[in-house]
């Protein structure tokens, strides 16, 4: 194919190509592997929301630079997922090309969101216990710990509309990055791919359902340590009702509004063209 990107990048097309390749090996992952791979996920990305609550809970920092400083730190989790190899829902929703070409089921599509999910969790909550473990947000005279709380609440104030939306915009974003990676031959390709959508949706303060698993019960076992304020109270039923928008606007952002419209522009037309 002639290079006329100008470039060594995969083109559009034969990224779709690769995105549903790949997806069918993702769909149909032994249950153990993509459970595993799914906690792996799980902590890389809470490693990335440790790092900017980190770059947040410094108070000499502007607004605009605490933001834009913080999304870029947050970027290595997805970096570490698409590079040392994880499994990510909020990415994952692109095997919805896979699917629309008939390629995996239903079942198998659902099988890979459910189990990638909930692996998610067990990874980004479990890491929230071992960073509580560690002390780690005493550091700062404890300002770490205090913008936790502060970001969980507004967080959990947020209305389910606010939510949802925020979550749609902040899964464009990521799976643009994630599109965008598979144009990349190298690991510096997949580095560049990431840095800026990645910046951008945590700057714009955006919502992704799988920091959040990090971030909520992290600030609820620093609550009830006594090492931030008890009130406003955070509870399991503010974070599920933050979650479920949250989670409902990313796949609708991811599947529909990127893996979705992809497939009608590569895929679909190929298909209905024979080429």
């Amino acid at each position: 194919m002639p290079d006329i990107y100008g470039s060594d990048a995969f083109a559009p097309k034969e990224i779709a190509a690769r995105v549903e390749t790949v997806g069918v090996a993702k769909a149909r992952l032994p249950l153990l592997s993509m459970l595993m791979l799914g906690i792996l996920a799980g902590a890389f990305i809470g490693l990335g929301t440790m790092g900017f609550v980190l770059v947040k809970s410094d108070p000499s920092l502007g607004f605009v630079a605490a933001q834009l400083l913080g999304g870029a730190v947050f970027s290595v989790g997805l970096f570490l997922v698409l590079v040392a190899g994880a499994e990510l829902f909020t990415g994952n929703n692109l095997l919805v090309m896979a699917w629309a070409d008939g390629k995996i089921t239903t079942r198998e599509l659902m099988r890979n969101w459910l189990v990638v999910c909930t692996g998610n969790f067990i990874g980004a909550a479990g890491l929230a216990l071992l960073v509580f473990l560690s002390h780690h947000a005493d550091l700062n005279g404890g300002a770490i710990a205090a913008q936790y709380l502060k970001i969980a609440v507004a967080k959990a104030s947020l209305s389910p509309a606010a939510a949802f939306f925020r979550g749609v915009l902040c899964n464009v974003l990521v799976c643009m990055a994630v599109w965008m990676a598979f144009a990349g031959r190298s690991v510096l390709d997949k580095l560049a791919a990431v840095f800026l959508p990645v910046t951008l949706f945590v700057a714009a303060g955006f919502e992704h359902s799988i920091a959040n698993m990090y971030l909520f019960p992290l600030a609820m076992l620093l609550q009830w340590a006594g090492e931030v304020p008890p009130e406003p109270a955070l509870t399991v039923g503010g974070f599920l009702g933050n979650l479920f928008p949250v989670i409902l606007g990313n796949l609708v952002g991811g599947s529909v509004l990127v893996g979705l419209v992809y497939y009608v522009i590569y895929v679909r037309q190929a298909n209905k063209s024979g080429k």
